[in-house]
Formats: structure tokens, sequence, C-alpha cells
């Protein structure tokens, strides 16, 4: 895109919701937690998850739809608010208050039911629209060792 082109807005429509599990936003604790994602029966018919249930994980793209624009951080924070842990900036964690207010899990496909795929572990909470769904495959994961800071291990501590 040349230097003088704003960028073309984007728009998502969710493909479905999040029914049940957590009703109220939380950092930790998400690895217990069950819900359905339950896909838009307007837009989709079984055919879309047709193979979907031969997979054991799921990667899920959603919205914070909770969290108010004014509440948005595009700089430098630290992580939960804590002083001990240095301040990094927004794109250096993955805190909800993201500039397009994105989330991205990895949680478990317990099974499918028609257009309802039941999951373990996604952190998202009751009615949050979802973006989109891909299976897991271990080929997109990391290749090689991976590295962190402690913060980031400190933080993750109690999150699944």
């Amino acid at each position: 895109m040349p230097e003088n082109s704003t960028p073309a807005a984007v728009v998502s429509v969710p493909v479905g919701r999040v029914v049940g599990g957590r009703a109220e936003v939380r950092d930790d604790d998400w690895g217990k937690e069950t819900a359905i994602i339950r896909l838009d029966a307007g837009q989709y018919g079984p055919e879309a998850v047709a193979g979907l249930d031969a997979f054991s994980h799921l990667e899920v793209v959603y919205h914070f739809d909770r969290v108010p624009t004014d509440k948005i951080q595009t700089g430098a924070r630290h992580p939960r608010g804590n002083t001990d842990w240095p301040l990094v900036g927004i794109f250096a964690q993955r805190g909800k208050n993201r500039p397009n207010r994105l989330g991205v899990s990895r949680c478990r496909l317990l099974k499918t039911d028609g257009l309802d795929l039941h999951v373990q572990g996604l952190d998202a909470v009751d009615g949050t629209p979802v973006l989109d769904i891909k299976p897991y495959m271990t080929e997109f994961g990391p290749q090689g060792p991976t590295t962190q800071p402690d913060w980031a291990t400190d933080i993750m501590r109690h999150y699944h």
C-alpha cells in the first residue's frame, strides 16, 4: 500500500456467539470453563462444520465487545496494572484493551452438535461475538523453542 493511502475500513460479521460459560470478565482460571460456540444458522448450515469433529482443538477469533472504546490502549502499560511487572507496549501483551478489540484463543473442542461447538478453555464470556473459527493444526504451532519474559510466565500462572 502506498505511504499516502488511507487503509480501508475492515468490517467483520460474526459467524456466531459464545453461549453459556462464564458471564463476567475475569483474568484467570479459564481452563475448566465450558461453553458453546453457536454458529449463525442464518449464514451457515451443517456442512460448514463437516469434519471439524476430527480435531481436538480450535483457534477462535472473537471481539472484545464489552471493552468500551474509551478504554482502548495504544501505548505501553504495566500488564494488569501491576507495577511489579515492566511497562510494555500493547502489542507485547495479550490484554483485552487492544486497538481493534480482537481476541484469539485456542481451546479444546469437546464435541459438535449441529451448529453448536462445545468447547473447553475458551477465554471469552457469554454473548461474545465470534468472528472466525479454525481447527488447530500442530504444524501451525511454533517451530522450535519459544521464549518469553518472566513476567509473562508469572501472569499466566493461574490462567488455565
